[in-house]
């Protein structure tokens, strides 16, 4: 049996992350830097150490990860982190349900489901190359659960229908590629509860009383899912969910 260090190392390996520049892209980052990835981190504006791309366009998505294969030589891992979320400004998106418009799914399932099935398909050789592929998604407990309107009563948040849709199918993608990609490539999800960002103090309590925890995650929370999967710690697990949510599903 392999040292339990040895087996946490991603020394050697190359990682892309999208959304690398948001709250939960950079702890991603900087988690699997911490492991000895060298991570090139995708954006929609380039700044230091972020590549630009527009995952809402697959040509541009296929070409930079061309790009970065070519650039490489390999590629290891996929974190998939951006996505169209409750606070995305777009007319019809977070709104009250009765305001919400099918209108804009097109751009959020671009970029929360098919940049992925882009990048993956663009990579695909890389990754089965690697002997250690590993692809994760970010998904959501609101792939799989329905949101309680309850905890946003009184409050400008909303829940967007056409989130949960595409979280959910993220999932489903995720699940094809890891029967499709196996045994050479690993293909997983990761589910956060909701993640405390300076919401409402009447919504933050009423998410600490429904969920078991009795607080909402920080980003920090999912660095250690994102960095099982990841790695060899996992390397015989494959189209799985991890919910990190407190508890919140066990209700």
């Amino acid at each position: 049996m392999s040292d339990v260090r040895d087996l946490m190392s991603l020394d050697g390996r190359v990682a892309l992350v999208t959304g690398g520049d948001g709250h939960l892209g950079r702890v991603v980052c900087t988690t699997l830097r911490g492991l000895g990835a060298h991570v090139v981190a995708l954006d929609r504006a380039a700044s230091e150490g972020v590549v630009a791309c527009d995952l809402a366009d697959q040509g541009a998505v296929e070409a930079v990860t061309r790009q970065v294969t070519a650039d490489h030589g390999r590629l290891d891992v996929v974190v998939h982190c951006a996505a169209f979320v409750g606070t995305t400004k777009l007319p019809g998106w977070a709104e009250p349900a009765e305001s919400q418009s099918a209108e804009v799914w097109g751009q959020a399932l671009a970029v929360n489901v098919s940049s992925l099935f882009t990048i993956v398909q663009t990579a695909r050789p890389f990754l089965a190359a690697s002997g250690k592929g590993s692809v994760v998604a970010v998904s959501s407990i609101y792939g799989k659960h329905g949101p309680d309107m309850r905890l946003y009563e009184g409050t400008s948040m909303g829940n967007p229908a056409g989130y949960g849709v595409t979280k959910g199918g993220l999932e489903q993608l995720v699940r094809h590629m890891a029967v499709t990609m196996a045994p050479d490539v690993r293909v997983n999800t990761i589910s956060p509860g909701g993640i405390f960002r300076g919401q409402p103090s009447t919504f933050v309590e009423r998410y600490e009383q429904r969920t078991p925890m009795r607080r909402m995650a920080t980003e920090a929370d999912m660095a250690g899912a994102v960095a099982y999967l990841c790695t060899d710690l996992s390397l015989y697990v494959t189209g799985i969910d991890i919910p990190v949510d407190g508890g919140w599903g066990a209700w």
